[in-house]
């Protein structure tokens, strides 16, 4: 797992001042008026970079989504690896999973504009984020008791990606979708007997 966290990658002083001024701007600027409102140069501005630094460094508004999420999900990671249980090593794997639920949709709901573009800037780029593929690899060890954790795994964090939870959310209401996503997960790691 530990494999699966990549460092951030080394960067000039000036280029790390930019990249700090451009997050904490669209932080800002997504928080007080929604990501879809905020537009690329109001970033810039905001930042005081022009324009080709922001789209050369990022790519678009979900490479900067990508990027503000990026440290939010360490946190999340860190405490899957090193944390105390059941989130963190050490409780039983139905345990680990309800709490590792739990903590991604909690996650889920704090930053859902920002995961859902992330996840659907071109199809399948949920699938290509690498945090998508640590919360796979460790859904899937804790369902290693399942007939095929791999793909276990995949179902279960279809329910959690941010296209479908914003679909349902205002149906199903947050309690319901927490409640139904844990009965999932644990039918998953515990399968009915014969």
């Amino acid at each position: 797992m530990e494999l699966l966290l990549t460092p951030p990658p080394k960067e000039r002083a000036d280029a790390a001042r930019n990249r700090s001024a451009v997050l904490e701007a669209a932080g800002r600027l997504f928080a007080e008026h929604g990501v879809q409102a905020v537009s690329m140069d109001q970033i810039a501005a905001a930042a005081g970079v022009g324009k080709g630094t922001l789209f050369r460094r990022f790519g678009d508004k979900s490479g900067l989504a990508a990027a503000l999420l990026d440290a939010r999900e360490r946190v999340l990671q860190e405490a899957i690896l090193h944390g105390p249980p059941p989130l963190g090593p050490g409780a039983p794997a139905d345990e680990r999973l309800t709490a590792f639920i739990d903590a991604y949709f909690d996650y889920l709901l704090e930053h859902l504009a920002l995961i859902r573009m992330s996840e659907t800037a071109a199809p399948g780029a949920r699938y290509r984020i690498g945090a998508y593929r640590f919360w796979h690899r460790h859904t899937a060890i804790l369902l290693d008791t399942a007939p095929d954790p791999e793909h276990t795994a995949h179902a279960l964090l279809a329910a959690l990606a941010a296209e479908h939870v914003t679909a349902l959310l205002p149906e199903l209401g947050e309690q319901r979708m927490r409640a139904g996503l844990v009965r999932l997960a644990l039918s998953a790691v515990r399968p009915p007997g014969p």
